[in-house]
């Protein structure tokens, strides 16, 4: 028993003898199983701030450009110009007047304005003077009965006395075709003549009309035969 015991202690100093030996040898150096890596150089390491090391980042990274989608042109729209500009004439006397109270309920305010001009020669619708007032009376009942309410009798003394004036204009075309429209009423007596007078005649001049006001004007127009009613450019 001893001696088996003495055999394993020998064999143990043995193989510690052994091993000992071939560490200092050098066969198992491990040293030469790394890689060897540089010494890191303290002295040349320099820790960027966050802004400094985005800025880099950015300088190494290259640009990348998306292409701008094509924007398609948006066609404008003009506005339509609906408003409209006119010149209606001419007028004088009572025709004057009554135009005047018509355009008045059309309320234009500023967008209505009148325009004068003097004629030494104009034309007149007439009724040929009268050889006395009973008969003056009765031609003006027979106006009134057919539907003509604007006229004026001459009494100042003369060649002209007692005539009946039914509307004086500046051309006698203006005159014949207002005349006319006498005539549709059954007014066969009146005549057109050239009245060697000075005549002043007013134009209206409308600016800036709706389409609700341009339809009220051109009905309105239909009242007043003789008179010319156009469209004219806005200003």
């Amino acid at each position: 028993m001893k001696k088996g015991i003495k055999i394993i202690f020998w064999s143990l100093v043995a193989v510690n003898v052994i091993f000992f030996a071939v560490m200092r040898s050098g066969l198992f150096d491990t040293r030469q199983i790394l890689t060897a890596q540089p010494e890191l150089l303290a002295d040349k390491i320099i820790l960027l701030k966050e802004s400094q090391s985005a800025a880099n980042l950015a300088q190494s990274t290259p640009a990348i450009t998306v292409p701008a989608e094509p924007v398609a042109d948006v066609p404008t729209v003009a506005q339509a110009d609906t408003m409209s500009c006119y010149e209606w004439g001419d007028f004088s006397g009572v025709e004057l007047e009554r135009a005047s109270n018509a355009l008045n309920k059309l309320q234009l305010g500023n967008k209505l304005t009148q325009r004068d001009t003097e004629h030494s020669i104009g034309f007149w619708v007439y009724i040929a003077p009268l050889k006395d007032k009973a008969a003056v009376a009765q031609k003006v009942a027979q106006l009134k009965a057919r539907g003509v309410t604007e006229y004026f009798v001459v009494q100042e003394a003369g060649e002209w006395l007692d005539a009946i004036s039914l509307g004086m204009f500046k051309t006698r075309e203006a005159a014949q075709k207002f005349l006319e429209g006498l005539n549709a009423k059954d007014v066969r007596s009146a005549k057109v003549g050239e009245r060697a007078s000075k005549t002043k005649t007013t134009t209206f001049v409308m600016s800036g009309l709706d389409a609700a006001k341009n339809e009220k004007l051109l009905a309105m127009q239909k009242d007043f035969q003789g008179t010319e009613l156009k469209r004219v450019a806005c200003h």
